[in-house]
């Protein structure tokens, strides 16, 4: 059961610092999506080389 709904025509809340404070994503998941990233660049890369020198071989 939903019990508060929001809606655009409230009134907006008090401008306090709790309130201005900006949701960011959590440190240890903005490092472990760059890792993820830059490793998978990385695995890719070297299969394009396996696939480019194996090509040349033929």
């Amino acid at each position: 059961m939903i019990t508060h709904m929001w809606d655009p025509l409230d009134k907006p809340l008090p401008d306090t610092p709790e309130n201005r404070r900006e949701e960011r994503f959590p440190r240890g998941l903005v490092i472990r999506l760059f890792a993820y990233l830059v490793a998978g660049h990385l695995i890719a890369a070297f299969l394009y080389l396996l696939f480019l020198v194996g090509g040349q071989n033929q």
